[in-house]
C-alpha cells in the first residue's frame, strides 16, 4: 500500500468508526509476513482508550481457527477432510457425512433434538447422538452454534484434548499470539466491554428475521439450541470469557486475528499449519441458498468465502456477530481483521466493512 492508499483508508476507517462514548474498533492488515496497516481508534471500556493490545469477543470470526486446528490434527494422523466422522465417533448422527462436509455447513445439525449447555460437552454430545439431520448434502445451511461442540468432540476423540487445550499449546503460545479461544484472567484488563445492536428504526422485515422471531422456526433453534451464552453483555462477564467455545468463544485483537491467517498462509516463522491445511481452507466446496440464513452463501472446509466483495480477492475467512471481520488471500499474502465492540445486527457484516475494503482495493 502506497502513501495515498493509507491516507484513503484511515480516512474511512474514521468515517465508519465515529467516536462514540465507550466505543471502539480495529484494523489490521498484512501482507507477507509484515503489517502493512494498523489503525485504532475509540474506547475500548470508558475512560480506556482502544489500544494494539485491546482484545475483544470476536464470535464466530472464531471458527476458522477451531476448524484449522482439527484439520492440522487430522492431517497428522494420516487422514483428511474426505474422512467420514463415523470413523473417528461412531454414534455420529450422519456418519457417513465427511468432515468437509461438516466444516461446510452440510450436515444439517444446525439444531438438535434437544437444548445443551454450551459448558457442559457432555450434554451436547448426547444432544449431538439423539438429533436427526434437518437436510443432507448437497444442501447446506450454516451452522451458527452447534459445529462448535461438534468439532471439539471430534478433537476430544482424536487427542484427548478440547480444541481451546489445542489451540493454546500449539498455536497460540508458540506464536506468541493475541488471540485466545477462552481468555485467562491475566488478560481480562485488556478486553473491551461489547454494547449490543442499537435498533435504529424497525428490526428489517426479511424472511431471515421473521423466522429468527418465530420459536416454531427451525431457524430459531439454530440460533438458541446450546444454551449459557444467552446474551451479548455474557461475554462482559468472566463466564464468558472464559468459555472457550470453538465456534464462538474467540477473544482477539485485530493483530493477532490477522496474524492467525498468516500463519495459515505459511507466512508466518514457527506456524504449526501445513500448507494443505490452507488449501482445503481456500477451495469453495458447496455454494447456494442457505438453509438457515436464508440467502446465498458459500462455504469452504472451514471458513466462508462469499460474497465475495466481503473476502476479498478469492479470499476465505469468517465473519463474527456485531460486524467483526477477517480473511486471507492467498494468491497476494494477504490478511485483513477488522474488529469493534459496539456491535451491529446481522450475522454479516454489514456496509462499513464493504467501505474498508473498498478503500483498501481488495474488491
Amino acid at each position: 500500500m502506497n502513501e495515498c492508499s493509507h491516507c484513503l483508508l484511515r480516512e474511512a476507517f474514521a468515517r465508519e468508526f465515529p467516536l462514540v462514548h465507550g466505543e471502539g474498533a480495529a484494523l489490521s492488515i498484512f501482507c507477507k509476513g509484515r503489517e502493512i496497516f494498523h489503525a485504532e481508534t475509540g474506547e475500548a471500556r470508558e475512560g480506556m482508550a482502544w489500544t494494539v493490545d485491546t482484545l475483544v469477543p470476536i464470535f464466530s470470526a472464531t471458527k476458522p481457527a477451531s476448524a484449522a486446528c482439527l484439520l492440522q490434527v487430522l492431517l497428522e494422523k494420516g487422514c483428511g477432510p474426505q474422512t467420514p466422522i463415523g470413523d473417528i465417533w461412531p454414534a455420529f448422527p450422519a456418519p457417513h457425512g465427511t468432515v468437509e462436509q461438516l466444516l461446510s455447513h452440510q450436515l444439517g445439525l444446525a439444531s438438535w433434538a434437544c437444548d445443551a449447555p454450551v459448558w457442559d460437552l457432555d450434554a451436547c454430545r448426547a444432544a449431538i447422538e439423539a438429533s436427526t439431520p434437518l437436510w443432507r448434502p448437497p444442501q447446506h445451511g450454516y451452522h451458527p452454534h452447534t459445529l462448535g461442540p461438534i468439532v471439539d468432540v471430534l478433537m476430544q476423540l482424536l487427542t484427548g484434548e478440547r480444541i481451546c487445550e489445542f489451540w493454546e499449546a500449539r498455536v497460540r503460545r508458540p506464536l506468541d499470539l493475541d488471540f485466545f479461544i477462552g481468555a485467562p484472567e491475566s488478560v481480562f484488563s485488556r478486553i473491551a466491554e461489547l454494547h449490543p445492536p442499537r435498533l435504529r428504526g424497525p428490526m428489517p422485515d426479511t424472511p431471515f428475521y421473521r423466522a429468527y422471531f418465530d420459536p416454531s422456526s427451525p431457524i430459531n433453534r439454530a440460533f438458541h439450541c446450546v444454551s449459557g451464552l444467552p446474551s451479548v453483555r455474557s461475554m462482559n462477564e468472566e463466564i464468558g470469557r472464559r468459555c472457550g467455545c470453538p465456534a464462538r468463544g474467540g477473544i482477539a485483537s485485530a493483530r493477532g486475528l490477522a496474524v492467525f491467517y498468516q500463519a495459515l498462509l505459511g507466512e508466518t516463522k514457527g506456524s504449526p499449519f501445513s500448507p494443505d491445511v490452507c488449501a482445503w481452507m481456500n477451495r469453495t466446496v458447496v455454494s447456494g441458498h442457505d438453509l438457515t440464513l436464508l440467502q446465498p452463501t458459500a462455504f469452504t472446509c472451514g471458513a466462508m468465502s462469499e460474497p465475495r466483495e466481503l473476502f476479498g480477492r478469492g479470499g476465505f475467512g469468517h465473519a463474527g456477530a456485531g460486524g467483526c471481520h477477517a480473511f486471507a488471500e492467498c494468491e497476494s499474502g494477504i490478511s485483513f481483521a477488522c474488529v469493534m465492540n459496539g456491535m451491529q445486527i446481522g450475522v454479516l457484516p454489514g456496509e462499513r466493512i464493504l467501505h474498508l475494503l473498498q478503500a483498501a482495493q481488495f474488491v
